[in-house]
């Protein structure tokens, strides 16, 4: 289970992203016992708060695969990912994810997500950011255009 050479380059590049004005996090994707793509944290080096390393990974190894969909690949965090990492993580359908550091030990070092779950489990009028849905007559149309679309591909 796991391989300490792929959680160490995690680590690593983790590590090193600091001293280059990053995230204190890391990750690497790896298929058949080989790294195909590597990412670090470049939030606010970047001003792109989707930035994560795991998603910087995650575009990487799609890019390099020429797909959406890493089936047969694993990734190793330096740290356990985060929510939105995390939904990252299943719509690329990644077969395990490997991680060092715990959430608890990221909100310790400033960085605490535990209120992005909480959002999540509360009603949307109940949420810090306002969600409002405008029931548009026209909402419906782009599912009804995909559903007939002969050229789909399914996701």
């Amino acid at each position: 289970m796991g391989n300490n050479q792929f959680i160490n380059r995690a680590i690593e590049l983790a590590t090193q992203n600091v001293t280059e004005n990053g995230g204190p996090f890391g990750a690497v994707i790896v298929k058949n016992g080989e790294i195909i793509a590597e990412g670090v944290n470049r939030v606010s080096a970047s001003n792109d708060p989707t930035a994560h390393a795991e998603v910087q990974a995650i575009r990487e190894a799609c890019r390099k695969l020429n797909t959406f969909e890493l089936k047969g690949c694993e990734i190793y965090t330096s740290c356990e990912p985060c929510p939105m990492c995390f939904s990252a993580i299943y719509w690329a359908r990644l077969d395990c994810v490997y991680f060092a550091a715990s959430h608890s030990d990221a909100a310790k070092a400033g960085f605490d997500d535990a209120f992005i779950y909480d959002e999540i489990k509360l009603k949307i009028e109940e949420r810090k950011v306002r969600f409002i849905e405008l029931m548009h007559e026209k909402r419906i149309a782009p599912f009804d255009e995909w559903k007939k679309f002969e050229g789909k591909v399914d996701y």
